[in-house]
């Protein structure tokens, strides 16, 4: 392959998908590097995407790419053992409120170290980008700044757009299929510390043991990839959730209910979120304790998950009561205005 033309490669790539052919792993690396560098046109890359996406990726493909795309971000260097992003897919089309930023701050008030990777709304109103900065986080810190942050309180946030700046060359295509592709898939793939600990949310339920199966390949030594049966990239307190569960290289997937954690469960119009502002306040009020029910029940699932994959507890339900401790003692509240005080420090330091 190295013997041909570049352009010959995406034209190979692209026959081989449109025969339902499957890549290589080392082959999707190639492409994705091709893609990340600039070199492909836009009906080059709408064309891999939508041939990926009408036969299906396999884990080879999608860890290919995200390997690719791990190689052109930006990287913030820390420790990585023990580390937990719980950057999701989105794309669920449901306008819940950013359910798992929050839990985030609540694993890191555990005591957890957070690398929290994320981005603005693709699909819905408020990413986690969109939130963090309503609620006064400074979002856009350097690589050296972000590892400061996670080393002075335990967590930080990485911006995808200022992380994966290669990925603009997908920008318009992406926008112009208008349809879930790889592309979706990659940012939790791809988090520029290098956690070694992650929550997923993913909106096809299909694909959870596949992405599952992936981190194992990129060396993530546990995870839980999780996409519920009423559609949430999240674990919910409306219906079961399908989990694929990484733990010791193995990956295992079943059910849970809102029942197994000891929670209620509650129709999921009432966990559905608005604006950024509006979602900014929703996650003010469970941390002050004003804000209870439903909101604070499916905070309490997936920062429960976040607690016992990131090894702070011995199953999900001591998760959840650690998780409501969290809260009702004030320190996930402490734990936010720490993250607000130190990033604002940390963004007027010249």
């Amino acid at each position: 392959m190295s013997l041909m033309t570049e352009s010959m490669t995406m034209q190979e790539a692209l026959n081989k998908l449109v025969s339902s052919t499957d890549l290589t792993r080392e082959e999707a690396r190639s492409v994705m590097d091709f893609i990340m560098s600039g070199n492909a046109t836009s009906s080059q890359i709408a064309g891999v995407a939508t041939a990926l996406r009408m036969k299906g990726e396999t884990k080879d493909e999608i860890t290919g790419f995200a390997e690719a795309m791990r190689e052109h971000s930006s990287h913030v260097q820390t420790k990585q053992e023990g580390l937990l992003d719980t950057c999701g897919t989105g794309g669920s089309g449901i306008h819940k409120f950013n359910i798992s930023t929050a839990s985030a701050i609540i694993a890191s008030a555990a005591g957890i170290r957070v690398a929290k990777h994320g981005n603005r709304a693709m699909s819905g109103k408020a990413g986690s980008a969109d939130v963090l900065e309503a609620l006064g986080v400074q979002i856009t810190l350097t690589p050296e700044q972000a590892a400061e942050c996670l080393h002075q309180i335990g967590i930080c946030f990485m911006f995808a757009m200022l992380y994966h700046p290669s990925l603009k060359h997908a920008a318009a295509p992406r926008r112009e299929l208008g349809v879930r592709t790889i592309f979706n898939m990659l940012g939790p793939l791809a988090n520029p510390a290098g956690a070694d600990r992650q929550l997923i949310g993913l909106y096809d339920r299909t694909k959870t043991a596949t992405i599952a199966a992936v981190l194992n390949e990129l060396g993530v030594k546990r995870a839980m990839v999780v996409s519920s049966i009423d559609g949430l990239d999240e674990i919910s307190i409306s219906a079961p959730t399908r989990i694929s569960e990484l733990r010791n290289g193995e990956v295992v997937t079943y059910e849970l209910t809102p029942e197994d954690l000891g929670l209620t469960r509650y129709p999921i119009s009432e966990v559905i979120g608005g604006d950024a502002a509006t979602n900014a306040s929703i996650i003010r009020g469970i941390f002050n304790g004003q804000q209870r029910g439903a909101y604070r029940d499916i905070v309490l699932a997936n920062a429960g998950a976040c607690i016992y994959v990131g090894g702070h507890a011995d199953s999900l339900q001591e998760g959840v009561a650690i998780a409501a401790e969290m809260i009702d003692s004030g320190k996930a509240e402490q734990q936010l205005l720490k993250l607000i005080q130190t990033t604002g420090e940390l963004a007027h330091v010249s």
